[in-house]
């Protein structure tokens, strides 16, 4: 540190001298950090842009790219009550005509008797301090394994359990099964004493058991049959749901199943058992388009697409000030906080006029929409034929508008046709998509990753740092120049207080030599 001295000698106020030389050195300074707030600033506008890209991505997956959205169907069935249907993937109706002969059932088994010696028995207690309350238990009795009918209708493998009969006790166990993937629920009726074990799914497991059991805890314990069909009158056969749909009889191991991307329950029985099929036996079950819900999926994404490309538009031709650069710190202190905001509200203004990013992006969008898709339904392979057009107003930049009784017809027509449009999907051996034979929203979406992805090249993410994208680095460059340009004004500014330092001290011994000569002057007089 240079020390510095003040004007005692010269009477000048060296301080305001050299802060003033300073102010005029620090002039590319301030010029320096301008330029890097509007480099800040851009990247956070290129951000928001990617931002509003993003949304209306996502916006497009949750709901024109999914089949679901094309899949809406009204179902009725003539009773409800006996069975009933929900459309799961399927985009043709249905119509189907269905008797139910027989619902599907889980197999059991259940204890033959009470398992309690008496009724001082406590469910929750160890089972070694409970062992003297039941009829039949021994410490060696910890292991067991459970084999169960699966959702399929075949049987799955045995699951094997250890117990700790010190440390757990019988509901403790009863927990241990029921949170397993060993395909039965189990409970204790504390009012009888005994088990039941019920298998998780219904069905009858071809030539076996539904059920099969080892172990003493269970055999001998719990009192529990090895398997369902040696319990006899203390378990139950599992059933197949059987029926007749559309005069062909089959069965399934659920009273809930999928055809032909319906799925189905049935709920109780409707044939008499007589030899004789009546109308009263049979339930009907019709689909419609749910035309509705699909002009609303479509005209909600035509609402946000016009918001966003709205968005990206307004800042494409924001009004660039020019004659409002980025305030220096010294500018801020004479404002007010209120002007501060409304310079900077100019400041910031069409940092990204007319970029070229954005707008091929924008340009590209517009492109996908209106380039028609090969290979599906002539009548429907482009936006205009389902209603969808450019509004004619040229202020509107590409907005869509839709006339809803068009895309209405259009739906009801040839749903699937519609659903093409918008997300056939076409890949070439690379994997990469085949443009012209892809659905609008497929495409939409690769060019919106493409932009995104070009976007953040120049102005990065929050994951990435200043080093991978090109804003970045220039940010990176102009902070070594301020740090650099900082060094050298330290540099310049203690060598003005030297010079000044110099010129006091000159001055100093100039006034002491001057007094002294005056003094001799004096005295010789």
């Amino acid at each position: 540190m240079v020390m510095r001295i003040g004007g005692f000698a010269s009477g000048l106020d060296i301080d305001s001298i050299v802060n003033d030389l300073m102010k005029a050195e620090r002039i590319p300074l301030d010029k320096m950090k301008q330029d890097k707030q509007i480099l800040e600033w851009q990247r956070d506008d290129y951000r928001e842009m990617n931002s509003l890209l993003n949304e209306l991505d996502e916006f497009i997956f949750d709901g024109i790219y999914m089949q679901g959205s094309f899949t809406k169907k009204i179902i009725t069935s003539s009773n409800e009550n006996a069975v009933s249907a929900k459309n799961i993937n399927s985009i043709s109706d249905v119509y189907a005509s269905i008797r139910v002969d027989q619902l599907a059932e889980a197999a059991y088994i259940n204890s033959a008797a009470d398992i309690r010696a008496n009724t001082a028995f406590d469910p929750n207690g160890n089972l070694v301090d409970e062992a003297a309350n039941l009829v039949d238990f021994n410490t060696s009795y910890t292991s067991f394994t459970i084999q169960a009918i699966q959702a399929d209708g075949t049987l799955g493998s045995a699951i094997s359990f250890t117990i700790d009969p010190n440390t757990e006790s019988l509901n403790d166990v009863i927990n241990k099964i029921n949170n397993s993937n060993a395909g039965v629920n189990i409970f204790y009726d504390q009012q009888t004493g005994r088990i039941s074990m019920t298998a998780k799914n219904t069905g009858d497991v071809s030539g076996q058991p539904e059920i099969i059991i080892t172990g003493d805890f269970l055999t001998k314990t719990l009192g529990l049959a090895s398997d369902n069909v040696v319990a006899g009158a203390n378990g139950n056969l599992g059933k197949n749901a059987k029926f007749n749909i559309n005069g062909i009889d089959t069965e399934r191991p659920s009273n809930t199943f999928i055809i032909n991307g319906f799925e189905y329950t049935l709920k109780q029985v409707t044939d008499d058992g007589d030899s004789i099929t009546e109308p009263g036996e049979l339930v009907t079950i019709n689909s419609t388009t749910d035309t509705d819900q699909i002009v609303d999926t479509i005209v909600k994404f035509v609402d946000k697409y016009n918001e966003i490309i709205e968005k990206i538009n307004d800042k494409l031709s924001e009004e660039r000030y020019r004659d409002y650069p980025p305030l220096t710190d010294d500018q801020k202190k004479e404002l007010s906080d209120n002007e501060i905001e409304l310079w900077e509200e100019k400041a910031k203004s069409g940092l990204l006029r007319n970029d070229s990013l954005l707008s091929n992006g924008l340009n590209q969008m517009r492109t996908t929409l209106y380039t028609p898709v090969q290979g599906i339904n002539t009548k429907y392979d482009q936006l205009s034929e389902i209603g969808i057009t450019t509004s004619s107003n040229y202020l509107d930049k590409g907005k869509l508008i839709i006339d809803e009784n068009k895309l209405r017809q259009a739906i009801q027509d040839d749903a699937l046709a519609v659903y093409d449009l918008f997300n056939k999907e076409v890949k070439d051996a690379s994997g990469n998509l085949v443009y012209d034979q892809s659905g609008i929203a497929r495409r939409l979406r690769d060019v919106i990753d493409q932009t995104i992805t070009n976007v953040e090249a120049r102005a990065g993410n929050s994951l990435k740092t200043n080093a991978q994208f090109t804003i970045g680095r220039n940010l990176d460059r102009i902070n070594k120049d301020i740090a650099d340009f900082e060094t050298r004004l330290i540099e310049l500014e203690d060598k003005y207080w030297r010079q000044f330092t110099e010129m006091e001290k000159a001055i100093n011994r100039y006034n002491s030599q001057f007094g002294a000569l005056m003094s001799q002057l004096g005295q010789g007089q």
